[in-house]
């Protein structure tokens, strides 16, 4: 599947909000909340049809605990970080920015954002698992049934074209909020197939590729493209009005 350049390809919560203060000792703090997950194992993949070859193998992943945003990174945290760092702002295409989730950011400037905090991006598996409300059999990020897709997600039937205000659908089981729908989100990994033991299975220095992974669907997606197994990659220079992020820890 291809969307100009992107190609598809047991918990405990405790809600945490971290502040952290920029590199820059002039900085304001920028304010970004945090969930705790505790860690598990859980089965990675397409468990409901086994028929996407790009989410198959089903694989078992044990994973420790984990810090993961509650909602996308949203324009307003990071035109401060771009004015901060004389990045040029990410692109509007609609006249308010504000808590609306941010796209038009490239991966390398999604994961200079989350390290001037502390934070990094997700790993592949940490994004599942917690869509999945902490590696439950979720094929949405919050519920299994399409009917209530409305409560839960911003996609094409429901939405306009464009990022959509973080934290205005139902969250999932574990208070996070926009995994499924509003924008895509960068992953630190780069991208490589399910096959083989994943055990085993060898990862190239991030550096020397340029694929990278992007989870959870738009606004501008129909409902099987917002799928917690859903996986799709592009370019790590890809800006897109489709493709967001959050932060990892």
């Amino acid at each position: 599947m291809r969307i100009g350049t992107i190609i598809p390809a047991g918990f405990f919560l405790l809600p945490l909000t971290l502040t952290a203060q920029s590199e820059f000792e002039t900085a304001p703090e920028i304010e970004y909340e945090m969930i705790y997950v505790e860690g598990g194992e859980f089965l990675m993949g397409d468990l409901f049809f086994e028929h996407n070859p790009d989410a198959l193998p089903v694989h078992r992943v044990r994973l420790d605990d984990f810090y993961i945003g509650r909602y996308p990174v949203t324009f307003a945290q990071y035109d401060e970080f771009a004015r901060l760092k004389s990045y040029t702002l990410p692109a509007e295409w609609q006249k308010q920015r504000g808590d609306r989730a941010v796209v038009d950011v490239s991966w390398n400037e999604a994961l200079a954002f989350c390290e001037s905090l502390g934070f990094r991006l997700p790993k592949e598996t940490e994004w599942e698992y917690a869509a999945r409300s902490g590696g439950k059999v979720e094929m949405f990020s919050g519920t299994n049934i399409r009917d209530s897709l409305h409560y839960y997600v911003h996609f094409r039937y429901n939405s306009p074209p464009v990022s959509r205000t973080v934290g205005t659908k139902k969250p999932n089981g574990l208070g996070i909020y926009d995994m499924s729908g509003n924008v895509y989100e960068w992953i630190g990994d780069w991208y490589m197939q399910y096959q083989g033991d994943p055990i085993r299975r060898v990862y190239y220095p991030i550096e020397e590729k340029d694929l990278r992974v992007i989870r959870g669907g738009s606004s501008f997606q129909l409902p099987f493209t917002i799928r917690t197994y859903w996986r799709v990659y592009t370019f790590r220079h890809n800006r897109s009005r489709e493709i967001g992020f959050r932060c990892a820890q």
